[in-house]
């Protein structure tokens, strides 16, 4: 059972979380004043924010057996140092290129933490109960980020130049790096064999092509270019594969998606984060730009989703002890796909309340089921695999977080570029911030009626976007409901 030194233990591991999760969403605040200062283009402005999740998804998997061979707590701290000096660098970079070095130094240290944290829970808290209860506040810790972001980074905005929102990495890194190695237990795999370095190199050519290719889409449509990366990075995904049956000594041990709790978390989990990522691409544009709020006010009404994600991560742990854990899951999605729901009544003339309650089902009922999901992932793992199973389950949210942006914002830019005049200038057909800034050009009456048309087509998309979430959460929640089926699976008993 765990004691005190356990769950300070804990504390510890969610400031790394908290973080990486404040960093996903901090930075799109930060774009137009860097950009002022370091002037990029066009080109240099998309790395400095692709860059990062590049290095993150490649390199998750090999950092997750990594942490397995020479030691999870050691891979933490080296992860953390670095992710401090990145930080730094990131915060006094003098050119975009700069930039661009310290945010993939980022993405590098981030994918050291991300499964470090999540596999020493599993190391630290053998009582299958007690690792619900700590990885239901690592998830809280992981919600409450998200939303702390935006807030953050406003008010840091507004009071210090756009490098602050870097620096805050810096003094939870040093707390990390002083309190872990007392606190924090060392875990490795006793036995990891050999290190293959061919298959090390395969897991991150795969990776990177596939990543480049979804956000190809994500940017330019669907092309030749970008399906070529795409085929590119699976087949060195089958070829990948073909390596880790051969070796007696794998560098994934792949029969890890044999067990039904493993690969129906990791689908779901990834499903989950399609459908959600989707519209947190739209809804800040819908409510700054269609209903016209501040981004700190508009990050304020999205509190209430974060206080439901706080909740439902830690309800997920109480619950599970009534409830099957497959019913939770899908329940939670279906929580989750009745605030899609919600979001298909706004209007261009309104609709705040409804994105309220939206995200505060969607945040409640997506950190329950991933709450719950998290913990039959590295459950089902063996303890001396449980960095790679992390590592699988990050990859799969990385992956999921990068098809939803790609894949439901074509459409809803698809839906967007039908929906206006023709004769429309091209910078106001490419997005709503572009309609904008062109309807300060024209004359008022034919601005407003810019203005109209597009904040009409643009709410069109997000109803789109919408109902493909109601579609994927629907059946995601079926789906987990018989692959996490406890009376089938005995790696989700507890």
């Amino acid at each position: 059972m765990a004691g005190r030194k356990q769950w300070w233990a804990l504390a510890v591991l969610v400031l790394p979380v908290l973080l990486i999760s404040v960093d996903m969403t901090v930075l799109g605040f930060a774009l137009s004043f860097l950009s002022e200062d370091l002037a990029p283009t066009g080109a240099e402005q998309l790395w400095i924010v692709d860059i990062y999740s590049f290095m993150l998804a490649g390199l998750l998997v090999l950092m997750g057996t990594l942490g397995d061979r020479i030691g999870r707590r050691k891979l933490l701290l080296m992860g953390a140092a670095a992710f401090g000096a990145a930080s730094v660098l990131a915060a006094f970079s003098t050119s975009a290129f700069m930039l661009i070095i310290a945010r993939a130094l980022l993405g590098v240290g981030g994918a050291t933490l991300m499964p470090s944290t999540l596999s020493l829970i599993r190391s630290i808290f053998v009582d299958a109960k007690q690792r619900r209860i700590a990885i239901a506040v690592w998830s809280a810790g992981f919600s409450g980020g998200m939303a702390l972001g935006p807030v953050l980074g406003g008010w840091l905005l507004e009071h210090f130049w756009w490098g602050s929102v870097f620096l805050i990495n810096v003094p939870v890194m040093l707390v990390l790096l002083i309190v872990g190695p007392f606190v924090l237990p060392e875990a490795r795999d006793p036995k990891p064999g050999r290190f293959d370095p061919l298959s090390a190199l395969l897991s991150l050519a795969a990776m990177l092509p596939v990543v480049y290719g979804i956000k190809l889409v994500a940017e330019h449509g669907f092309t030749v270019k970008a399906a070529v990366s795409v085929l590119i990075g699976l087949g060195l995904g089958v070829v990948f594969v073909r390596r880790q049956n051969s070796l007696d000594e794998p560098m994934l041990d792949l029969k890890l998606f044999s067990n039904r709790a493993f690969s129906g978390s990791v689908v779901t989990n990834m499903l989950g984060v399609f459908a959600m990522v989707g519209l947190l691409f739209l809804v800040p544009q819908y409510l700054q730009l269609v209903l016209g709020l501040s981004p700190v006010v508009a990050a304020l009404w999205m509190l209430p989703a974060t206080v439901a994600g706080i909740a439902g991560a830690l309800l997920a742990a109480w619950l599970a002890k009534r409830i099957r854990v497959s019913l939770l899951v899908s329940g939670g999605l279906l929580v989750a796909a009745v605030g899609f729901l919600a979001l298909t009544q706004v209007s261009s003339g309104g609709g705040l309340a409804y994105v309220v309650v939206a995200f505060t089902l969607l945040g409640g009922g997506v950190a329950l089921s991933e709450t719950l999901t998290n913990d039959l992932v590295v459950s089902a793992a063996p303890a001396e695999r449980a960095g790679a199973a992390s590592a699988i389950s990050e990859t799969g949210f990385e992956l999921g977080g990068a098809l939803g942006t790609a894949i439901l914002g074509s459409v809803a830019t698809a839906v967007y570029r039908s929906g206006l005049p023709e004769g429309t200038a091209e910078s106001a057909r490419d997005t709503l911030g572009g309609a904008v800034a062109t309807a300060q050009q024209l004359d008022p009456a034919a601005g407003q009626a810019l203005l109209e048309s597009a904040r009409e087509a643009f709410t069109q998309g997000m109803h789109v976007t919408a109902w493909a979430g109601v579609a994927v959460l629907v059946y995601t929640g079926v789906q987990a409901f018989v692959l996490l089926d406890r009376k089938k699976n005995s790696a989700v008993r507890s």
